[in-house]
């Protein structure tokens, strides 16, 4: 009886018009009175239409945020890593204290050109210029042509690298978004290089070191 009372009545055309017009709502608000027994069903009925409401709400600025930053890495060729990919991998500050590498760095003086050191074995120049390539524009011949990796393999040097970028802005980009970076479980340490002059970098380094 209790389902076949709301068929004879006819409420159950209301309770479809629900989710879709307010002012059946209202219509139901007058008509519940006069049913008790239906009265704790409507509230439902109304709270889940706030409840799809709300969510409705929420969500939106979520969202918006996520275009953002998928029209930021729409500008990054899709052979680079994402800004996404590179604050998902790196180390936060707290978590930097923890290993030795990280104790009293130092940026160091901006240029154009980058020091990356704690480099594990297994990293060869591809992966340094998929990480450091989303801040050249390979459309730009300058661009292109400035942007320069040397991978040290041999000797003491071994595990840094020297990367030269198109310019200091690209190169603070770089060394802000990529220091602490886990690559191959072993996370970057990356500094501006002491020189700006791209093949005497190496040459110095091995003197001083």
């Amino acid at each position: 009886d209790v389902f076949e009372q709301p068929q004879h009545v006819g409420h159950k055309k209301i309770e479809f018009h629900i989710s879709t017009e307010i002012p059946a709502v209202l219509q139901i608000n007058s008509e519940k009175e006069e049913k008790n027994g239906k009265r704790v069903y409507l509230y439902a009925t109304t709270e889940e239409i706030n409840n799809t409401g709300f969510g409705r709400i929420f969500p939106a600025p979520s969202s918006n945020d996520k275009m953002e930053t998928e029209e930021e890495d729409d500008e990054i060729p899709s052979e680079f890593i994402s800004r996404k990919d590179l604050e998902k991998n790196r180390l936060s500050r707290e978590e930097m204290e923890k290993y030795s590498v990280f104790k009293n760095y130092e940026p160091g003086d901006p240029n154009c050109r980058i020091y990356v050191k704690n480099l594990a074995k297994q990293v060869q120049e591809k992966d340094l210029k998929f990480i450091f390539g989303r801040y050249v524009d390979f459309q730009s011949e300058v661009e292109r042509n400035m942007f320069d990796i040397r991978l040290m393999r041999e000797g003491r040097m071994k595990g840094q690298a020297f990367i030269g970028l198109p310019n200091e802005k690209a190169a603070a980009r770089a060394l802000r978004e990529a220091n602490g970076y886990v690559l191959l479980e072993k996370p970057m340490v990356v500094q501006f290089a002491r020189s700006a002059r791209p093949k005497q970098d190496a040459n110095e380094g091995k003197r001083k070191k």
